[in-house]
């Protein structure tokens, strides 16, 4: 497995939540969406730990999720229904001991814009920097014909050609950074499971998911119950084309919060744990 291109999963594919999950549309009663919790205003902020022999508890790197609404802009046109799109945006960076050990930098940032009452996702756009390379990409929809086009480019070389993918998609599909939030938004229950489509580079993956067990854990957000989520993403033609297991935990409640998620590899295990959690439109923080 190539380790630089796993890593850019430990947080997207977190969850993906990657992950993350779930096949079957959200039921919208109206046009107008009901609000979710994390539409206000959410900051999740985690720290990756790697565990292999005689190494434990190496820090590896950090992640920041965050939800918000972002108005629509009408251009003198009638008012849309609804007037906003969600906007997420996911950021994974390494640092500490882990990244001068195996001389490994990067920084991924993905941005997801989703139609917040169907829950479709309207554009993907990632931003890929490991050591000296650099890579921008964007993924369009067209959700009439369910097609879409993946484009990137290197923008240190402006002269050369953009690599470019094309897909069909089921109606379904969600990114790597959507699925995350798509599943916070389903009902879930232990023996519970999922099949989901999920785009990555232009590529359609298909990911069975199963709701493991409920489990009461000490966290940042005190002892709460959680249900314990088995994300199918490795194997042959999966996300991940290798053997290995993700968990992630999700809380019981209505908020779905992904308070931690393991990662076993090849390579060893990597630790996920919410440290820290930012909420009110106002970005108001409170260290929970």
């Amino acid at each position: 497995m190539n380790f630089k291109r796993t890593k850019g999963y430990f947080g997207f594919a977190l969850l993906m939540v990657l992950v993350t999950f779930v096949a079957q549309p959200c039921v919208v009663l109206s046009q107008q969406p009901l609000i979710r919790h994390f539409e206000n205003g959410e900051e999740l902020f985690y720290e990756a730990e790697f565990s292999r022999a005689v190494l434990r508890n190496i820090d590896v790197a950090d992640f920041k999720f965050s939800a918000a609404r972002v108005p629509l802009s009408t251009d003198g046109e009638a008012k849309p229904t609804p007037t906003f799109s969600l906007q997420f945006i996911g950021e994974i960076k390494s640092k500490g001991f882990f990244s001068k050990l195996f001389n490994i930098n990067f920084l991924e940032r993905v941005t997801s814009v989703v139609e917040p009452a169907t829950f479709t996702v309207q554009s993907t756009k990632r931003y890929d920097q490991q050591g000296k390379r650099l890579r921008e990409s964007e993924t369009t929809y067209d959700h009439k014909e369910r097609k879409l086009v993946w484009t990137e480019v290197d923008p240190r070389e402006p002269a050369r050609a953009p690599r470019v993918a094309n897909a069909n998609y089921p109606a379904d599909v969600q990114d790597i950074l959507s699925a995350i939030y798509y599943l916070r938004t389903k009902p879930l229950d232990v023996g519970k499971s999922f099949e989901f489509s999920i785009n990555d580079s232009g590529n359609i993956y298909q990911v069975p998911v199963r709701v493991v067990e409920k489990k009461r854990l000490k966290t940042v957000l005190g002892k709460v119950e959680t249900f314990v989520v088995d994300v199918q993403m490795f194997g042959a033609k999966k996300l991940i084309a290798s053997d290995g297991q993700f968990l992630i935990w999700l809380t019981a409640d209505e908020r779905r919060v992904p308070v931690k998620a393991k990662v076993k590899t090849e390579y060893g295990v990597f630790d996920i744990q919410l440290k820290r959690m930012v909420k009110s439109s106002l970005a108001q923080s409170a260290k929970l």
